[in-house]
């Protein structure tokens, strides 16, 4: 296989693997966004409890449970980023990894593995710290 072609796969798979803290960055911002609306209704039951009736019913019917975009909550988005651009991305570079590599993942990993080992070194040799 040429040195292009392993470059490429390896771009492809980095290009993956951010989609993979984008999705995290997804996770993240659905589970605060699950967070506060629970905090929301929180504050709705200590206003009725401290008597402001009307505050908490105006809070809750602005606020509580609202779309974080037009006719979607946080979990929709994550399944349509899902749908429509991580699967996708993850099937096909699946798919080229298999007709370009055999279905060997990380080789442009594998081989700066290789080029960044001692020669003739174990593989506990490899372990150096900063004040070695």
């Amino acid at each position: 296989m040429s040195d292009k072609t392993v470059e490429a796969l390896g771009a492809l798979s980095k290009a993956l693997e951010t989609t993979e803290r984008a999705r995290g960055a997804l996770y993240a911002f659905h589970q605060l966004t699950g967070t506060a609306d629970f905090q929301i209704g929180d504050a709705v039951r200590l206003l009725r409890e401290a008597g402001h009736d009307d505050e908490a019913d105006l809070v809750e019917r602005e606020i509580l449970g609202r779309n974080v975009i037009p006719g979607h909550w946080t979990f929709q988005i994550i399944e349509a980023y899902n749908q429509t651009y991580h699967r996708p991305f993850t099937d096909l570079e699946q798919r080229l990894v298999h007709d370009l590599a055999q279905g060997r993942d990380h080789l442009y990993e594998a081989e700066l593995k290789q080029s960044r080992r001692p020669t003739g070194g174990t593989p506990q040799d490899t372990h150096r710290h900063a004040a070695s």
